[in-house]
């Protein structure tokens, strides 16, 4: 056996190939309908729940699980066996049992209870195999949906997803646009890039070219495709982690594998760490069902551009908050904010924030950046439930007597009296939002801020405002021309290096541009 160290844990550790405790599974009698024809006789769900539906039936969050996760989210007491997403699923933390009513079920094409290739075809008497259908990201979505309506839910406060729990997140926001209030995407993508593509279609291959694949048919006792999918499962660990993480996890240990009993490569400490994760994988996952959920992540495809994307949210009436990591290079950034770009040309409301991590694609699944991803979902959450917080004016150090004063910051005033009321706003260098609060309150609706820190974007996430990640030195190329009746410079030029870059941007952006800094606004004393 290997000797399991620190350097093998990983998001996927905990998950096994043991009864899960406490699954409930709902069976649908009526034929599905699948999006690429045919249909599925029968419909299995398996999932599990984490605290209670509140009396109004309005506190309810699914989950939506990536490639190879299944409905075991959290543990549910301490005799439990831990989840995949314990770190933020449970009481206080991030997403908070004692407040949400938690859903999280195993995707249609799954091997853990929900119908899948190693479910019965009620046709045959025997395993689907082979013949299970073709599904997409929205057939799973459906499935989905029917649970929820069979818990008599019409409405979801929330859903959430990471990666292809992403695809099905905006997918809920696409085809049931009133059934959403609000939708978090961590590091997820509106389609998948061409070299994400090529490493599922490697990992594909590896399985179907298993000499005990069988065409699909390997049920029968005559040896499972445990190499292929160990070798795809190796294939997607290294797509998983960034150079960092890599670095940071074998370099010291480079020419000192473990002691692993296995046929595969363990020459260096990531061979033996590839070959550890590839194996424990096989024990609890079917390939026929990788093949069949990396298919349907592959194909799920909203936009190819902002164009395509911006008319495929067009519907789209929910609340979002968008999260990228910037070491993530397998689901990287740029997709993320292609999806807000969309989201900001239809005027709909969108926070994002780039959460600066080293752990690669891996990193909303892990503890390491949780003070930064988790607080955004927890902020968002209970903003959507009704725990609004009042953010105070930025608190920097000023006098008592400077219009700068936290206690009343005298320019937002002067600035307030300036915008109708009905004016939409653009404030570049928000803050704490300071004075979208204050815009907000007054009663302007179409406003949006852009802002540096993660600190920030959290205050204001919290305080349900929306707030996009942006460097002004760069540009702001999230918004479209003309799309808003003001912008607003409040004490922002002189921490800005081009200057020209944020003033040109925003006389395109705008009719009327209001231009107040630190340099031109002085103290009353």
């Amino acid at each position: 056996m290997v000797d399991v160290g620190k350097n093998y844990s990983g998001s996927d550790e905990v998950m096994g190939a043991g009864k899960l405790n406490c699954a409930q599974t709902v069976t649908f009698d009526a034929p599905m309908l699948l999006e690429n024809g045919g249909e599925l006789p029968n419909l299995t769900v398996v999932y599990e729940t984490y605290g209670k539906l509140s009396p109004a039936k309005d506190n309810a969050i699914i989950i939506c699980h990536a490639l190879t996760g299944d409905s075991h989210v959290a543990a549910h007491d301490e005799n439990d066996d831990p989840g995949w997403w314990d770190v933020v699923v449970g009481p206080g933390k991030s997403i908070d049992t004692e407040k949400f009513f938690v859903i999280c079920p195993n995707v249609l094409g799954g091997c853990r209870g929900t119908t899948g290739p190693n479910s019965t075809n009620p046709a045959t008497g025997k395993v689907w195999g082979r013949d299970f259908p073709n599904i997409t990201i929205g057939d799973m979505v459906d499935a989905q949906n029917r649970l929820i309506e069979h818990l008599g839910i019409e409405q979801l406060l929330g859903v959430v997803g990471g990666s292809m729990g992403g695809h099905q997140a905006m997918s809920w926001g696409v085809k049931f646009p009133d059934k959403v209030r609000g939708a978090v995407l961590l590091a997820t993508s509106p389609r998948l890039s061409t070299q994400s593509l090529a490493f599922d279609i490697v990992g594909r291959n590896s399985i179907r070219h298993d000499p005990n694949f069988n065409g699909g048919e390997f049920y029968d006792g005559g040896g499972r495709p445990i190499t292929g999918l160990a070798i795809a499962r190796m294939l997607g660990h290294i797509t998983y982690l960034s150079p960092e993480a890599m670095t940071e996890k074998f370099e010291e240990t480079r020419d000192q594998p473990r002691n692993l009993a296995t046929r595969f490569e363990k020459e260096f400490s990531v061979g033996s760490y590839l070959a550890y994760k590839g194996l424990k994988f096989t024990e609890r996952f079917d390939a026929n069902s990788y093949l069949t959920i990396s298919m349907a992540m592959d194909q799920f495809n909203f936009g190819g551009n902002v164009e395509e994307l911006t008319q495929t949210f067009a519907e789209c009436d929910s609340r979002w908050l968008v999260v990228s990591y910037t070491s993530d290079w397998l689901f990287p950034p740029e997709q993320s904010t292609q999806i807000v770009t969309a989201l900001l040309h239809n005027n709909q409301p969108v926070s994002y924030c780039n959460v600066k991590s080293s752990c690669g694609h891996d990193a909303f699944l892990l503890a390491d950046s949780i003070d930064s991803y988790g607080e955004l979902m927890r902020g968002f959450f209970l903003n959507l439930l009704g725990d609004e917080v009042t953010v105070e004016p930025d608190s920097l150090e000023h006098p008592a007597t400077s219009i700068f004063h936290h206690s009343r910051r005298m320019d937002y005033e002067l600035i307030t009296e300036l915008i109708p009321d009905d004016a939409s706003v653009l404030d570049l260098g928000c803050g704490s939002g300071g004075l979208l609060t204050a815009l907000k309150q007054r009663g302007n609706d179409l406003l949006r801020g852009v802002e540096l820190t993660e600190e920030n974007i959290l205050t204001c996430v919290r305080s349900g405002l929306d707030v996009v990640h942006e460097d002004l030195n760069v540009g702001l190329d999230f918004f479209s021309d003309n799309q808003f009746d003001f912008v607003v410079l409040s004490r922002t030029l002189q921490a800005v290096q081009n200057v020209d870059i944020p003033i040109m941007a925003a006389y395109l952006l705008l009719i009327a541009f209001l231009f107040v800094t630190i340099n031109l606004v002085v103290d009353l004393l």
